[in-house]
């Protein structure tokens, strides 16, 4: 069934192709033009026309291929435009908003939402988490390790992040304690906490999370991988996803507190590789964990080793041991 997409403004060949493409992100627009009785060239200028319409954009698994905008995000932000452009003509509104309504449901349908649901593909992921933002009622939960953010990860978080601030959603976030010393990541969190945005740090994080509405949670597939991940459902899991966030978020150190040290004269960010050392992992293992650079975990050993006055890592590991600082 083809839904009428005039009312966005777009062209009857760009409707045709839109849709195509929700129902087949991956068709060649070769496959399209025979699919669609379409020329080459139209199909290529309604690939142009959706372009311009934010309704496709470059995929990020291999940014010279198109994919579609979800209707969720891309239909959605065309229909508040049209909205306030004609207002004065209801009728006209009325028949794009039913025509959005058409859509989502389409798309919807092709999906199914199990117990799990594995998603393949940093596209896959990225498309999942908007359509689980764009339904989103009251809350987001989320853990992000790996120490300061990309620009590319700060700039397709924003625009979601900030639509569920503007509906009121609670939104907490915790980051590693490194984020503090990467600018643009601590800009991007009291950008955040500027909007009504919770932000917290930790030294270390047991995996990357995102919990909806404490009823569905993201999580990794893969914990050294960041192109798989699975979606969880059903209540025993998401409690004992949500128990550990609140766990975290409990001890943790809001972005505009200082980070102090105890009377050890230790940070939270030494009693954690004390912890990651402990249980034999190397150097990079505990870069890669507190999302800090090799030099920063010997900077921090040899903190540690000069404040238990020890001569070797064994013997400073021996010696918190003793002290009970590993626990």
């Amino acid at each position: 069934m083809q839904a009428e997409l005039k009312s966005f403004g777009l062209s009857e060949a760009a409707s045709r192709v839109y849709q195509a493409l929700l129902r087949n992100p991956e068709a060649p627009a070769a496959d399209l033009s025979a699919e669609l009785d379409l020329s080459r060239g139209e199909v290529r200028s309604a690939y142009q026309e959706l372009t311009r319409l934010s309704l496709l954009r470059s995929s990020w698994d291999d940014p010279l291929t198109m994919r579609p905008v979800i209707p969720e995000l891309g239909l959605k932000a065309l229909l508040a435009h049209r909205e306030a452009e004609l207002l004065a003509h209801r009728q006209e509104v009325e028949r794009a908003q039913a025509a959005f309504e058409v859509v989502r449901a389409e798309s919807a349908s092709g999906r199914r939402f199990t117990q799990t649901e594995d998603l393949v593909g940093v596209d896959a992921i990225r498309d999942r988490l908007a359509e689980l933002g764009a339904r989103t009622r009251s809350q987001v939960l989320a853990f992000i390790p790996g120490g300061g953010q990309s620009e590319s990860a700060r700039r397709s978080s924003r625009p979601l992040d900030e639509e569920l601030l503007l509906r009121g959603v609670e939104l907490r976030t915790i980051f590693l304690d490194s984020v503090r010393n990467h600018q643009p990541t601590t800009d991007y969190a009291r950008w955040l906490g500027e909007r009504g945005g919770q932000v917290r740090t930790v030294p270390s994080l047991p995996m990357r999370m995102i919990v909806v509405d404490r009823e569905a949670a993201i999580v990794p597939l893969d914990p050294e991988r960041s192109d798989t991940a699975t979606v969880l459902y059903g209540k025993g899991a998401i409690a004992a996803m949500c128990a550990l966030f609140d766990l975290v978020w409990s001890g943790a150190t809001p972005l505009g507190d200082t980070r102090s040290r105890d009377r050890n004269g230790l940070s939270g960010q030494h009693y954690a590789l004390l912890r990651i050392l402990h249980q034999g992992d190397t150097d990079v293992v505990a870069a890669r964990k507190l999302g800090i650079s090799e030099r920063t975990v010997r900077r921090l050993i040899s903190e540690v080793m000069d404040l238990l006055e020890a001569r070797s890592r064994f013997q400073a590991g021996a010696r918190a041991a003793e002290l009970s600082w590993l626990h």
